[in-house]
């Protein structure tokens, strides 16, 4: 009699054979098997009730588009620039129906916070002036404190002269003023 793994049959007992040994290795892979789903089955139940594997997220999950554009917008230090952009979309509602009737944003200086406003009109753009403050104050609460510091109002431009004649029918001229 022959000693296999350390362990000796008893007496009179046979030598295991080839179908032996195979139904105790398939006895204990099963049992391998069992206690292997049942470590399975409770990480199922942990997930179940809200506790998690271990994995965290990482800048390669998907996120949604408002979120990953707020947060381009803060990387990139654009936040000012899209608020003023969003003030020329909705200037009609910051300001009012009949003022965006009469006047318009043009441009904004973000260095040195001026928003410059075209009015059709000297009358409205003198009316826009009395109003400034309160525009700066409804600005700065829409887009944030110090976003907008001045208003700038421009008048109704002035008329592009064209080539040619430029003197009145039956003048002298440029020269007939002096003479």
């Amino acid at each position: 009699m022959s000693e296999s793994a350390g362990t000796s049959p008893g007496p009179g007992a046979a030598e295991p054979t080839g179908a032996d040994l195979a139904r105790s290795a398939l006895r204990a892979a099963r049992a391998q098997a069992r206690q292997r789903g049942e470590q399975v089955q409770q990480k199922r139940e942990a997930k179940r009730h809200g506790l998690r594997s271990g994995a965290r997220s990482d800048g390669r999950d998907p996120v949604p588009l408002g979120a990953a554009l707020n947060r381009l917008l803060t990387e990139r230090g654009w936040e000012s620039s899209a608020a003023v952009g969003g003030v020329m979309g909705r200037w009609p509602q910051i300001v009012g129906p009949d003022i965006a009737a009469h006047c318009h944003p043009s441009s904004y200086d973000e260095a040195a916070a001026i928003l410059t406003v075209q009015c059709d009109s000297t009358a409205w753009a003198t009316q826009l002036r009395w109003l400034a403050r309160q525009l700066v104050a409804r600005l700065n609460h829409e887009l944030g404190h110090g976003t907008v510091r001045t208003i700038k109002v421009l008048g109704p431009a002035a008329p592009v002269r064209g080539y040619g004649r430029l003197r009145a029918p039956g003048s002298k001229g440029p020269g007939d003023t002096w003479g």
